[in-house]
């Protein structure tokens, strides 16, 4: 299973990346909003681990164009963000799940 990791905090990212890993998954990282957006735009992955808050283009923006694209790879929105608003924005979006950090790996 590929998991595309998207995630601004790289200790965090570095986290959830070797954590994968140790489960057995091959695992992509990446920093930036524009980044996730090409990564998963040319490479097919099983899964999307996507944060909100992201540089040069936010979660949000990303996991939209992505629906738009026709690109139906599961989304799972990982964030600080916690307020039901956030949560269905997320949700709205496109995102399968929205999970709030911190989190129990």
């Amino acid at each position: 299973m590929r998991v595309l990791v998207v995630e601004d905090e790289r200790r965090l990212a570095s986290i959830i990346k070797r954590g994968l890993i140790e489960e057995g998954y091959a695992v992509d990282a990446v920093y930036d909003g524009e980044e996730a957006q090409y990564m998963a735009e040319t490479t097919t992955y099983d899964i999307i681990i996507l944060d909100i808050m992201l540089p040069k283009k936010d979660g949000i923006a990303v996991c939209r164009d992505l629906r738009a694209k026709k690109i139906n790879t599961p989304i799972l929105m990982l964030t600080a963000r916690d307020s039901v608003e956030d949560r269905v924005k997320g949700l709205d979006s496109g995102a399968d799940d929205y999970v709030i950090k911190p989190f129990a790996f």
